[in-house]
């Protein structure tokens, strides 16, 4: 038995009227997921209102493919990806990869993890937050989405050991920013 998502639709009627362009399965779809993807798109935005361009963008790009989800896997997930990639595009866009070291050129202290995981995930994500663009997508795509570092590399062109590093970096900052919490 299909899922019924929301207004007595399930999950392929939705798709199948978002496809043939039906305006109310599309705002259905839209205020459905947008809760979940403006989630994805503040953890990479550098403020609400990129984000909110993020959210636009990745919309969009899931109406216009909409035709080309296979039923593979879940659908949300499909549109997870989606979000994700559009936020990933963004950050290449408005950062210049230049200011990245190599890990082995990098110097930096080991990351006292138990402090980081000690926290509440809304609190960690609100510090998150205030990292540089760079750390922050890192952070993201390493820690939240679960990317290895090989694949980090090839979706943002730069190293692995940049990928490492900037990765690194952010586990620093971000335990800085923890021991001034619990001052």
């Amino acid at each position: 038995m299909a899922e019924v998502l929301t207004f007595g639709l399930t999950q392929q009627e939705l798709i199948s009227g978002c496809i043939a362009g039906r305006r109310d399965c599309q705002e259905v779809l839209y205020r459905y997921y947008s809760p979940k993807m403006f989630g994805i798109c503040l953890r990479y935005a550098n403020n609400y209102h990129s984000g909110e361009d993020i959210l636009q963008e990745g919309f969009i790009k899931v109406f216009n493919n909409l035709d080309k989800f296979r039923g593979d896997g879940s659908f949300e997930g499909w549109i997870k990806r989606i979000f994700i990639n559009t936020a990933i595009e963004h950050y290449r866009k408005s950062v210049n990869h230049s200011g990245h070291s190599e890990l082995d050129k990098a110097s930096f202290r080991q990351v006292d993890e138990v402090a980081v995981e000690n926290l509440a995930t809304q609190d960690l994500l609100k510090l998150v937050q205030k990292l540089s663009p760079g750390y922050r997508t890192i952070f993201n795509m390493y820690v939240i989405e679960g990317f290895t570092h090989k694949e980090i590399a090839a979706m943002l062109n730069i190293s692995e050991g940049t990928s490492k590093s900037q990765l690194a970096r952010a586990r620093a900052i971000l335990q800085r920013m923890v021991k001034s919490l619990n001052k």
